[in-house]
């Protein structure tokens, strides 16, 4: 996932374990020159909202492995770390590639869990998650983007 690596991509580089948020932002804008200023606090902002990062008191350390998050030479982020992802869809697709099934097929089996085993009381958050560990794909660093998603609605 590119958010990760482009979060990643500080802590790693500067081998430290907290940033300060202006070392982030000007790690992302000045540093590396892959975004402007205004970007990089997006970039900041959705990694608070998905549950990646978090403050330490006036630091931001990662909420994941940094170590695990490999950051390529000549990495550069893609449009693509702008983009508000679907959490219930980000689950799906993990779901499909770790299965090897058809989109279409996993979707179907949530659809057929929710209202045959659920009585259509399920939400598609919890649908997904149930899914997910019967493909034994983990699901924890997706609960709190879930749980965000659910209570928006």
């Amino acid at each position: 996932m590119s958010l990760i690596t482009t979060i990643a991509a500080p802590f790693r580089h500067t081998r430290k374990d907290r940033l300060k948020k202006n070392e982030i932002v000007y790690y992302l804008a000045f540093d590396r020159k892959w975004m402007s200023i205004e970007q990089a606090n997006v970039i900041l902002k959705r990694a608070l909202d998905e549950g990646l990062v978090g403050y330490d008191g006036e630091m931001l350390a990662p909420k994941f492995d940094i170590q695990s998050v490999e950051v390529p030479i000549g990495f550069k982020p893609s449009q693509s770390v702008f983009e508000l992802n679907d959490p219930v869809q980000s689950l799906i697709d993990i779901v499909v590639k770790s299965s090897g099934r058809q989109e279409t097929e996993i979707v179907a089996e949530m659809n057929r869990m929710k209202s045959k085993d659920f009585d259509d009381l399920l939400r598609p958050e919890a649908a997904v998650i149930i899914l997910a560990k019967r493909y034994g794909v983990p699901v924890e660093q997706h609960i709190v983007a879930l749980k965000e998603n659910l209570l928006k609605k």
